[in-house]
């Protein structure tokens, strides 16, 4: 069985996401811990669990989502897996941290390309990988079949889309990535977005206005 545990973070009230099995074995996604005390809580939940964190995954590359990043590798060293192209994403973040003014170095550790169609492993869980671009051209989102459930990041939100006027953002493919990769999902299929609540497949087929 698969275990979801959210964080929220830093001023951009980022979802940071931890899942883990029973053998303890865990994904980070998206560390966006900024204040040593949000690391402390991230940090003290792992050590908790005696988790044992396999990847560290990236759904794209916007500062909110990787403030932990070099945290993250330094005390897990294991690889970062992300679209190759997030890459010019991340190297941009030091320049994007500026201007919302705070200090973030260059990052410095493993990374391995992934994209639709490679295949995760938790365990004996399997995750697919869809390519989402649109609010950012790498954007990918992972889907657990068995445990019915997906995490966006921020291509998909509650009755709401990632916004796109951001570097390479692009309204009308964000829309088709929407359309075409997430709400072909089962209707049950819960999603865990990059900030704010869950929702899930079928609510949003319902009532997200973008998606009509």
């Amino acid at each position: 069985m698969l275990h979801v545990e959210s964080f929220t973070f830093n001023p951009f009230s980022e979802n940071t996401y931890l899942i883990y099995n029973d053998e303890k074995e865990a994904f980070l996604i998206d560390p966006g811990n900024m204040p040593d005390a949000e690391t402390k809580v991230l940090g003290d939940f792992i050590k908790s669990k005696e988790l044992k964190i396999k990847n560290i995954l990236l759904t794209h590359a916007h500062i909110d989502h990787i403030i932990g990043l070099q945290w993250a590798f330094d005390a897990f060293q294991v690889p970062v897996l992300v679209h190759l192209n997030e890459i010019e994403i991340l190297e941009q973040a030091p320049f994007t941290a500026k201007k919302y003014g705070f200090f973030f170095p260059a990052f410095t550790g493993d990374i391995k390309n992934i994209k639709e169609g490679d295949e995760l492993k938790l365990g004996s869980d399997a995750f697919q990988i869809f390519d989402v671009p649109g609010h950012s051209p790498g954007s990918v989102a992972f889907y657990n079949k068995e445990n019915d459930f997906v995490i966006s990041g921020d291509a998909l939100f509650m009755m709401s889309i990632g916004r796109t006027d951001l570097y390479k953002g692009d309204y009308d493919q964000l829309i088709t990535s929407i359309k075409t990769k997430l709400l072909t999902l089962p209707e049950s299929t819960k999603v865990f977005s990059g900030h704010g609540e869950s929702t899930t497949i079928g609510f949003e087929k319902a009532h997200n206005s973008f998606l009509k």
